[in-house]
């Protein structure tokens, strides 16, 4: 029988090759993916105009206690989609992603829900609601936020409330100003500035921007002039007049 010899050589080649390549995978990449620890977390909290509750403690924390948080772990056993679902159990997360990289390194990213306004209504609710309109549980963080009490519905919140309060957070001088907005019977609106012994009084929840423009106009051109105390109550319901009544404990 006649033999081929160079045909042969050829063929055992190839398989030679092959079993190269198998085994190179099998005893480098293999033992290099387990060995491979996480060597750093990176977390970043997307940021907003207003201070949110999540931080980069409070991830840890909601991580370590679901047993996920990744660093010091091989990262072929890190599933970065356990970790995203980990963090938007969270009622303060909107969205979350989290990847890895071949360095070693985990990133995760946190998109919040912002808190807008803290309920406090005179049926006993307390909540807060955030930019969308979605109510937010009573929370253990503490943080800045307008509060709101008086006759508040959940839909009065989750509609009427939230506009009202975005638009009040979107002007930063007002951001810092207003301190409580109080919804009346009739659904109307006061508010409380942080600054002066006077409450403010909007009416319907309607060109909320027009009257804190013409608020913000007779303060730099009225009560800086006649003094910030001099008025109790200041109506600014009704376009081009403001009505204000006296503190009588001020001369």
């Amino acid at each position: 029988m006649y033999i081929n010899w160079k045909k042969s050589i050829f063929v055992v080649c190839d398989i030679a090759i092959v079993a190269y390549l198998l085994l190179a995978v099998t005893a480098f990449n293999k033992p290099d993916a387990v060995s491979t620890l996480c060597s750093e977390v990176k977390i970043d909290v997307e940021q907003n105009i207003v201070e949110g509750f999540m931080t980069a403690g409070e991830i840890k924390r909601i991580l370590t206690q679901d047993k996920c948080y990744p660093l010091s772990k091989p990262m072929s056993e890190i599933n970065a989609r356990q970790i995203e679902e980990s963090l938007k159990k969270s009622p303060f997360v909107e969205n979350a992603e989290c990847y890895k990289t071949q360095s070693g390194t985990v990133c995760i990213y946190v998109k919040q829900r912002i808190p807008v306004v803290r309920v406090m209504a005179d049926n006993g609710e307390n909540y807060y609601v955030d930019t969308h309109g979605s109510m937010m549980p009573e929370s253990r963080f503490v943080t800045d936020q307008i509060i709101a009490t008086g006759n508040i519905s959940r839909k009065y919140a989750q509609t009427t409330l939230t506009r009202v309060a975005n638009q009040i957070l979107q002007d930063k001088f007002w951001k810092n100003q207003v301190v409580q907005i109080n919804i009346l019977t009739d659904g109307s609106v006061e508010i409380v500035p942080r600054v002066g012994d006077h409450v403010i009084y909007l009416g319907a929840p309607i060109n909320i921007d027009k009257k804190l423009e013409r608020l913000r106009k007779f303060y730099l051109y009225g009560l800086n002039k006649a003094g910030w105390n001099k008025y109790n109550y200041i109506n600014v319901e009704f376009d081009n007049q403001i009505i204000c009544k006296r503190n009588k404990r001020k001369k």
